[in-house]
């Protein structure tokens, strides 16, 4: 442990050397403190959580990242380049404890300098927020200095619900293979409607178990967070609700007429105590529209409680960052272990910008090829090559998953809670499984790779 930590020791030097820790400390002091003060927000709290916390944290980890994967590559690739790793190898320190303790001189250095721009944002956060409204500043506290938990309806088991009619269909069995995956198709978007779609006129029930939650919850204020579709749009741009938060028959239960737009997120306060002894929360929605309203099953309505204080979940969302950090150094030093500097640094970046653009590979994956649709006809139009970059593609987004699953910065500005169990899933997933992977590849590359041809081609 001691080489390692020598190493590590080295690393951090080097990166004072480039003078890399100096540089970035002046852009993220620029950019996540001076430039939010230029910048007027509109005066409410999501304004500016937009301005000040959604903003710098999105840069912190633009600029640390791209960062990290140059002094990876740099620190990796020139040591070799410029003949200095050949006087360390000599010594009596194994390959893979050089490999590791660059990683962990990389993570001392990511870890400072995030620690240090995170607690600027934070501290710029508390001195702005008391700037604001005495009524934004009690949305703030309610809504986003908070961490909160969110409980939904269980999600209805599409797939049986449609073998079961299925069963029942006269015929069904009878009909070719084809014709059956065309009628399953059929099938399930009838199902889905029924459980998606509110026709002008009908009701929509929730029913939301909170179970023993409700000790905690009493007294304690609690939020409807609900997005919808319209299939027709209107005049007004508004769609009117009928809200009934509790059981028909009790007498607390109340009924608010709301004006929502379509296609955005809404959070809307529920009466105090609105669950029942047992912890069972009712909610009936009546549509009032010409048009029907969609209620999309994977963005269902679901209800927000305080589960934690800001400042802790806070420093979680920071250390998911860091994970994310630590993953682009294990692939800057990867790549370093086996190219030059230059062509290390090129794949590194040109792979984040690839994982960067997982909206457009998740396109082409659900329509099933690289060219769309025909433009006359609506068929898809299936060539030899999406046989091999599909398949491709589904591998990038499944690793791509993995590290996107997390998302530390949507779940702070909206005040969503970042448990601990998520942040240990984050650390095994990122750090122990995808950055150990590129751990070994690098070490192997690294082990077996001839220093001495790098130093006679220089």
């Amino acid at each position: 442990m001691q080489s390692v930590l020598a190493i590590a020791g080295l690393t951090w030097k080097a990166a004072s050397r480039f003078r890399l820790i100096w540089v970035l400390g002046g852009l993220l002091l620029g950019a996540v403190v001076l430039l939010p003060l230029l910048i007027k927000d509109d005066g409410t709290a999501r304004g500016f959580i937009q301005i000040t916390l959604t903003y710098t944290l999105s840069v912190i980890g633009i600029l640390l990242g791209l960062s990290t994967l140059w002094l990876a590559c740099g620190t990796m690739a020139r040591d070799i380049e410029e003949c200095q790793m050949q006087m360390v190898v000599v010594k009596p320190i194994a390959r893979w404890q050089i490999w590791l303790g660059k990683w962990l001189g990389l993570l001392l250095v990511n870890g400072s300098l995030l620690a240090g721009a995170g607690g600027s944002v934070y501290g710029l956060l508390l001195w702005r927020a008391r700037q604001l409204p005495a009524a934004q500043q009690e949305i703030l506290r309610n809504e986003i200095f908070v961490a909160r938990g969110s409980v939904r309806e269980p999600a209805p088991d599409i797939e049986a619900e449609v073998e079961r009619q299925l069963q029942r269909a006269p015929n069904f069995q009878a009909l070719p293979l084809e014709q059956q995956a065309e009628a399953r198709k059929q099938k399930r978007e009838q199902v889905k409607a029924l459980h998606q779609v509110v026709p002008p006129n009908h009701m929509r029930r929730w029913v939301i178990e909170l179970g023993l939650r409700r000790h905690l919850l009493r007294d304690q204020p609690m939020f409807l967070r609900v997005k919808f579709y319209a299939a027709e749009t209107n005049f007004t741009g508004t769609y009117l609700g009928l809200w009934q938060i509790g059981p028909a028959n009790d007498i607390r239960a109340r009924s608010n007429p709301q004006g929502l737009a379509p296609n955005t997120f809404h959070e809307i306060r529920l009466p105090d105590n609105p669950f029942d002894d047992n912890g069972r929360l009712e909610i009936l929605f009546e549509n009032r529209n010409e048009t029907a309203l969609i209620f999309p099953l994977d963005q269902d309505l679901e209800v927000l409680y305080r589960e934690g204080g800001f400042g802790l979940n806070y420093a979680r969302g920071l250390a998911i960052i860091f994970c994310w950090l630590a993953l682009l150094g294990a692939l800057g030093l990867a790549a370093a272990s086996l190219l030059s500097f230059p062509v290390a640094a090129f794949c590194s970046i040109s792979l984040l910008l690839v994982a960067l653009s997982s909206g457009t590979l998740s396109s082409v994956v659900q329509e099933g090829s690289l060219s769309g649709a025909n433009h006359e006809t609506g068929a898809i139009n299936v060539s030899w090559i999406d046989y091999l970059i599909l398949p491709l593609f589904k591998g990038i987004l499944n690793v791509v998953n993995l590290v996107e699953g997390f998302s530390p910065i949507d779940s702070l500005s909206t005040g969503r809670s970042i448990s601990w169990s998520q942040l240990g899933q984050a650390f095994a997933q990122v750090v122990l499984f995808l950055g150990g992977l590129l751990a070994l590849a690098g070490i192997l590359f690294f082990t077996r790779r001839e220093l001495a041809t790098a130093q006679s081609n220089n």
